[in-house]
């Protein structure tokens, strides 16, 4: 899925009990697994000037990257942090672990030649699953759709009773979700 439609998906199933916390700590928690890959990428791109042919054609697949997002996209890592949250006690905790496992889980089903290790540290074995959710190769045009009305309803569920500042967050990222899934389908 696009990060967008993770921080959707992610605070509408896990974010929705009241008060900020909840609700901020599930949009982070969609975001962590990706986290690595914006920050690497942007720096390849932006401070040291490599093309976005190299960055995503070279340095996404290399050793160094991998080992990063085995980490990041650990399931076995995710589950253990969600146990500890959940004997914690904290719904917030609980809140951050259970959205970045969910972008785990759904990015598992939807990686085809682009996946993760996600058993780290116990393997570093891939799937390779069917279906893409960016590569038309592999099913992303009926894919892509799918993800976006997933978001669609993501953001029906969490407006209301939400202040003007996550309203107006939760638009942005429907729109930017808008956008990729449109860019996606238009270039891949």
């Amino acid at each position: 899925m696009n990060t967008p439609a993770h921080l959707l998906v992610g605070a509408a199933l896990f974010g929705r009990k009241p008060g900020k916390a909840p609700f901020a700590a599930a949009l982070f928690g969609s975001l962590l697994p990706d986290l690595s890959l914006y920050m690497m990428v942007s720096w390849s791109l932006f401070v040291q000037g490599f093309s976005p042919r190299v960055v995503f054609g070279e340095f996404y697949f290399s050793e160094d990257w991998q080992q990063v997002f085995a980490i990041d996209n650990s399931i076995p890592l995710w589950l253990v942090l969600l146990g500890l949250a959940l004997w914690s006690r904290k719904f917030w905790l609980v809140a951050l672990t259970a959205s970045a496992l969910l972008h785990v889980g759904l990015d598992f089903f939807m990686h085809a030649g682009d996946g993760r290790p996600n058993f780290w540290p116990f393997s570093d074995w891939v799937f390779h699953s069917p279906v893409s959710y960016w590569d038309s190769r592999y099913y992303a045009g009926w894919l892509a759709p799918v993800t976006f009305a997933a978001s669609t309803v993501s953001c029906a569920v969490l407006m209301p009773g939400r202040g003007w500042v996550a309203r107006s967050f939760v638009s942005l990222l429907w729109f930017a979700e808008l956008w990729t899934t449109w860019r996606m389908l238009t270039f891949f």
